[in-house]
C-alpha cells in the first residue's frame, strides 16, 4: 500500500493523545489511592490535558488531507452501524469532550469528593470524567485499529494483533510523553511514567515482532493464477499493459526500493524499543529534565516510521495485475 502521511500523522497523533491522556488518569488513580503524592491540579492534570487534547486536535487537523471533499467530512459519521471509520469519527470528538472536561474541573478546581469507595478512594468529577474518557480512549484506539484489521483481503492487516499493535504503540508513546510532561513541569512521576513506558514499550515489541513474524510467514490466498483464472503452475507477467503509470499503480503501491523499505524496518525497531529505553535509563542516572522529551521524540520519530512500514508491508491483491510496475 502506498503510505499517506496524513494517515500517519492522523494515527500516531491521536494514539499519544489518548496515552497521555490515560497515563493522567492513572496517575489520578494511584494518587487517590494514596500510592503516589497528589499533584497540582492546574499545573499537572490541567496542563497535561490541554497537552492531551493538542495532540488529538493535531490530529484530527492532520485527517483532512486525505479526503478528496474536506467540507463533506461530517458526513463520515453517517454510517456508524457498518463502518469503522464512522465510529472513530463519532469516538473521537466524544473523547476530545471528556479530556476538556476533566481538563476545566481541574483548571476551576472542582476536585471536591462526592464518596468515597471502601474507605480508600475518593470520587469527585473529575476521576468519574477520566473513567469515562478512559473508556472512549480505548474504544478509539479499537476504532482506528479495526479500519485496517477489518479488510480481509489485505491479509497483513487482517489480525487481532493490528488491534493490539495500535493499543500498545499509544500506550507506550502516551506514557513516554507523561514522563517527559513531568520531567519538564518538574513533577517527581518521571519513574512512575517511564516505568510504565517501558512496561508498554517492551510489551508493543512483543506483540509487532508476533505480526513481523506472522506476515513473513503469510502465505497469501490470492496469486496471480487466481488473478487471472488460470490454474498453471508457472506463470510470468510481462507487461501490465500499458506504457505509464495509473491511479492504481501509484496508490497501491509505495514505489520505495527493497533497500528503503530495509532501512525504515532497522529504523523503527532502534528509534522505537531501543534509544528511548536507554535515554530514560540515563535519565534516571543523570537526573535530567532533557533526556526525558528526548526519549519521547526519538519514539515518536520511529512510530512515524513504523506506522510507515505498517501501510508499506501490506500487499494489496490489486497489485497482482501491475507486477512490472510494481
Amino acid at each position: 500500500m502506498h503510505p499517506a502521511f496524513s494517515v500517519i500523522f492522523l494515527t500516531t497523533l491521536i494514539g499519544v493523545g489518548q496515552g497521555l491522556f490515560l497515563a493522567l488518569v492513572t496517575g489520578q488513580v494511584y494518587s487517590l489511592a494514596n500510592l503516589l503524592q497528589p499533584q497540582d491540579s492546574v499545573r499537572f492534570y490541567a496542563m497535561g490535558s490541554a497537552l492531551s487534547l493538542a495532540f488529538l486536535v493535531a490530529g484530527l487537523f492532520a485527517s483532512f488531507f486525505h479526503l478528496g471533499h474536506p467540507e463533506r467530512a461530517w458526513r463520515s459519521a453517517a454510517r456508524w452501524r457498518t463502518s469503522w471509520l464512522s465510529r472513530e469519527v463519532i469516538v473521537l470528538p466524544l473523547l476530545m469532550l471528556f479530556i476538556a472536561l476533566y481538563g476545566a474541573v481541574h483548571y476551576l478546581g472542582w476536585t471536591r469528593p462526592l464518596f468515597v469507595i471502601q474507605g480508600v478512594i475518593s470520587v469527585d468529577a473529575s476521576l468519574i470524567l477520566g473513567v469515562l474518557g478512559a473508556i472512549a480512549a480505548f474504544a478509539l484506539y479499537i476504532c482506528t485499529a479495526m479500519i485496517y484489521a477489518s479488510i480481509k483481503f489485505i491479509e497483513e492487516w487482517h489480525s487481532p494483533l493490528t488491534l493490539i499493535n495500535f493499543t500498545l504503540f499509544g500506550l507506550a508513546s502516551g506514557f513516554m510523553l507523561a514522563a517527559a510532561f513531568s520531567a519538564w513541569s518538574g513533577v517527581d512521576l518521571v519513574g512512575f511514567f517511564g516505568t510504565w513506558a517501558v512496561i508498554f514499550t517492551f510489551a508493543a515489541g512483543v506483540s509487532r515482532w508476533l505480526s513481523l513474524r506472522r506476515n513473513r510467514h503469510l502465505v497469501h490466498k490470492s496469486t496471480l493464477q487466481t488473478a487471472i483464472g488460470i490454474r498453471h503452475n508457472r506463470i510470468e507477467q510481462k507487461s501490465q499493459g500499458f506504457m505509464g503509470g495509473s491511479f492504481n499503480t501509484r496508490e497501491f503501491f509505495h514505489g520505495a526500493s527493497a533497500g528503503t523499505v530495509r532501512l525504515v524496518y532497522l529504523f523503527f525497531l532502534l528509534a522505537v524499543f531501543v534509544l528511548p529505553v536507554l535515554l530514560l535509563a540515563a535519565s534516571y542516572w543523570m537526573a535530567s529534565p532533557y533526556l526525558p522529551v528526548a526519549a519521547f521524540l526519538v519514539q515518536y520519530l520511529g512510530l512515524m516510521a513504523e506506522r510507515w512500514y505498517f501501510f508499506a508491508e501490506a500487499r494489496h491483491p490489486q497489485n497482482l495485475y501491475y507486477q512490472s510496475m510494481a
